[in-house]
């Protein structure tokens, strides 16, 4: 069978699988964040910098969980909106695609778009590795715009009705990028708070005002959307840091937030 190759392993996070385990059990083994959460936001950059923010995104969700993980993450090459519909390797493991929910989606199906990104392949060893029952449903994001989020929300919760699955939904993104560490916390803090209210039209306006550089910030609002659809009535800043937490060098950071909704 045909499945989507990791690409960035060994660059993002280790390509050993004894190695990335060990960081996983790591992570996962020093979190105290517990719940179990409709959605998340977790970082995409490489795990020395954002693995941790990303496993305490998880862990807001429930290890018992074994349904459709709906993972949406940013184009950053450009490429329209798309599915894919193969199973997707890790060192650690294959996770296996949901097809029927995939193909309930009503999204084009293209596998090339995927085969190099790195915003869904960073979340699947994390999904793998806590989540063994779980199946995958990876979405790649085009067009950002506010109307596509919510139209991608639509989608999304169609299917759910569709398939009667039981979903997670994961939105992959940054926030700040490579401006001073004082500069990436104010203002993603400023539009992260327009989130815990689940306000998705006012998050677009702090996005623009502050010029905050989300590169997944489409997908964190068809998330919220299609959560608050589902039923959810709260959101949550679990974690913030930046690169620079990491380094010490804090002139030029990216900023990581985990984001639960509930």
């Amino acid at each position: 069978m045909k499945t989507r190759a990791c690409a960035v392993a060994g660059m993002f996070y280790p390509g050993d699988p004894a190695h990335l385990g060990q960081l996983l059990a790591k992570w996962f083994g020093e979190s105290k964040v517990t719940g179990n959460s409709l959605g998340i936001v977790s970082p995409h950059a490489g795990y020395v910098y954002s693995g941790e923010v990303a496993a305490s995104a998880f862990s807001a969700i429930s290890p018992a969980f074994s349904g459709t993980f709906v993972v949406i993450g940013p184009s950053h090459r450009g490429y329209l909106t798309s599915v894919s519909q193969i199973p997707w390797e890790t060192p650690i493991g294959v996770v296996e695609n949901d097809p029927e929910f995939v193909e309930a989606l009503g999204i084009e199906v293209d596998e090339a778009s995927h085969q190099n990104e790195h915003s869904i392949e960073v979340q699947v060893p994390f999904i793998r590795y806590r989540f063994p029952g779980a199946k995958l449903a990876p979405v790649l994001m085009g067009e950002q715009d506010l109307a596509s989020a919510r139209m991608l929300a639509e989608k999304i919760v169609s299917a759910v009705n569709r398939t009667k699955r039981d979903v997670r939904i994961v939105a992959s993104s940054d926030f700040s990028h490579y401006v001073r560490h004082e500069t990436a916390r104010t203002n993603d803090i400023y539009a992260i708070e327009s989130l815990v209210k689940l306000d998705i039209d006012e998050f677009y306006r702090r996005i623009g005002e502050r010029d905050v550089t989300a590169c997944g910030y489409g997908p964190i609002a068809a998330m919220v959307v299609a959560c608050e659809k589902m039923g959810a009535k709260t959101s949550r800043l679990i974690q913030y840091a930046t690169s620079g937490d990491v380094t010490g060098d804090r002139r030029e950071v990216v900023g990581y937030a985990a984001i639960s909704v509930i």
